[in-house]
């Protein structure tokens, strides 16, 4: 709970476009957008959502001890309530979130990242960076928040405006002085990231993703880019500095279009932070950079080219920050790997095993020409897609596959409400595409390029390690970190990391 000394008259100070009812010098000790949270004093924001409308638990929320309601309609209010009528709901909830919290972002330096591939990586390798400089750091992400050895687990990428208030306020208690917040586009669209101040802002790259939500992919584009178009000028503040990746269309677009201060990465030759010198190996990759501050030698435990990409992207940010090349060596050295990110299994006389979130076609084909640029012996693929997403890129999928795999195993991810055997016909459509031929286990087992069908992935796993050879890379992608699986309304404990261990431990020891 806050300090109860702020008005509703403080907290919307600044808010354009609020007519207010009643009272408003009425001391606030509260805000929400759940009826259940509502306590004595509070301001309920009353939210219309995909599937509920927070109009529908007004009142509840009143006989928990609401004196506020917030919201877009024209209310009648109760005796002794104070509406204040808003032209948008989430805008007012994000304004009176960072008020009611005293404006944590700015007293930290907060880095925002945004794109569809490396958002999760490139965070990791920031909290090293700035962990070997002395610093603390706290992250917000997709696989977890955390600060120090504090963690909550991550319910969504990025939470609600008042989630994130309050939770950008505990990391600042707990000592943080920068936060690396990943920002999905729903957040953006949602403005759950509004009335926050940003030192920095970093743009990686934009493929098909989300078009459940978003139809298109300007849509898309349009939500990613609010981040550095208008959020990233931080009002009266003083600008950040938008970070972008120039070797991608859409990173070059931002680069004609912000009026903010920037930094670009990438091979491009006009990048200001780009890779002079570059070699990938199984186990990591080197690099010589040029950077504004001069040339640095980097060493990674990462693997592949787009996690080069990565790398350049927490370096160029870092220098924004204000650290040091040397500051930012040690921190990318420092780093072993991310959760669910190209993690490595597998004994030193068996295959090599890989689990990766990559869920998109343009990321599983980024991983499957990372590791095929490797000596591996075959590369065997084991992937599915989500249902009740965007149908559209499941024989993307199937086509990505294809390019790179000797052997693919189709099988389920989160199926959802769907008939996983559907979702596996729309994969197959793309493998069908490639001419890529559904072989059998028997085939398989000879060396015969083609795809499987195994909608258990549970089996999938298993049969993909039965089936490699030594110098063989498997590859598990589409959940990475994601411990749990969704089938119909259940959700399931179900971990690739784990069922990767399990099947190497009964073929290997």
């Amino acid at each position: 709970m806050q300090d109860a000394t702020q008005t509703l008259k403080d907290l919307l100070a600044g808010l354009q476009g609020c007519q207010v009812t009643g009272n408003d010098c009425i001391p606030v000790t509260a805000v929400a957008y759940h009826s259940q949270d509502v306590v004595q004093g509070s301001v309920f924001v009353a939210l219309k959502g995909l599937r509920t409308d927070g109009h529908c638990f007004l009142n509840a929320a009143l006989e928990r001890g609401a004196r506020v309601i917030v919201s877009e309609q024209e209310l009648a209010p109760p005796p002794g309530v104070t509406v204040v009528r808003v032209p948008d709901a989430r805008l007012a909830m994000a304004h009176l979130s960072a008020a009611f919290y005293r404006h944590p972002s700015r007293e930290m330096k907060l880095v925002g990242i945004t794109g569809t591939n490396g958002k999760t990586t490139t965070t990791y390798l920031l909290e090293a960076i700035i962990g070997t400089a002395g610093h603390l750091a706290g992250v917000v992400g997709t696989v977890n928040y955390r600060v120090g050895p504090r963690h909550w687990p991550a319910a969504v990428t990025t939470p609600e405006s008042l989630d994130l208030q309050k939770l950008l306020r505990e990391m600042r208690r707990h000592g943080a002085n920068h936060v690396f917040l990943e920002v999905s586009s729903h957040a953006l669209d949602l403005k759950r990231v509004d009335c926050t101040t940003f030192a920095a802002a970093v743009f990686t790259n934009l493929s098909q993703d989300h078009l459940d939500y978003h139809r298109e992919m300007e849509s898309y584009f349009a939500a990613k880019s609010r981040l550095f178009l208008e959020l990233l000028a931080n009002g009266s503040a003083s600008a950040g500095t938008a970070v972008l990746n120039l070797d991608d269309p859409r990173g070059e677009e931002l680069h004609r279009r912000v009026s903010v201060p920037t930094l670009t990465y990438g091979s491009h030759p006009r990048s200001q932070v780009r890779p002079l010198i570059k070699r990938f190996r199984r186990r990591g990759v080197e690099a010589r950079l040029s950077t504004p501050a001069g040339e640095i030698d980097i060493k990674s435990s990462l693997v592949g080219p787009f996690n080069l990409y990565n790398i350049l992207a927490a370096t160029a940010t870092a220098l924004a920050l204000g650290l040091t090349l040397e500051e930012i060596a040690r921190g990318i050295d420092a780093l072993e790997g991310a959760p669910g990110r190209l993690e490595r299994f597998g004994p030193p006389e068996g295959p090599a095993v890989f689990v990766d979130y990559a869920h998109t076609p343009a990321a599983l084909a980024s991983v499957l020409k990372a590791l095929s640029a490797l000596d591996f012996s075959r590369l065997i693929t084991v992937f599915g897609c989500g249902g009740d997403r965007d149908r559209s890129k499941r024989p993307l999928m199937g086509q990505a596959a294809a390019a790179a795999s000797h052997l693919a195993i189709v099988t389920s991810d989160n199926p959802r409400s769907e008939d996983p055997l559907s979702i596996i016909q729309e994969i197959e459509a793309g493998l069908k595409a490639k001419n890529v031929p559904r072989v059998t286990i028997a085939e398989a087992k000879r060396g015969q390029t083609g795809y499987l069908v195994e909608p258990d992935r549970r089996e999938a796993i298993r049969l993909a390690v039965k089936l490699a050879w030594p110098g063989d890379a498997i590859l598990v992608a589409g959940k990475g970190h994601e411990n749990y699986q969704i089938r119909g309304q259940e959700r399931l404990h179900f971990d690739d990391r784990e069922e990767v261990q399990e099947a190497l431990k009964e073929n290997y020891g």
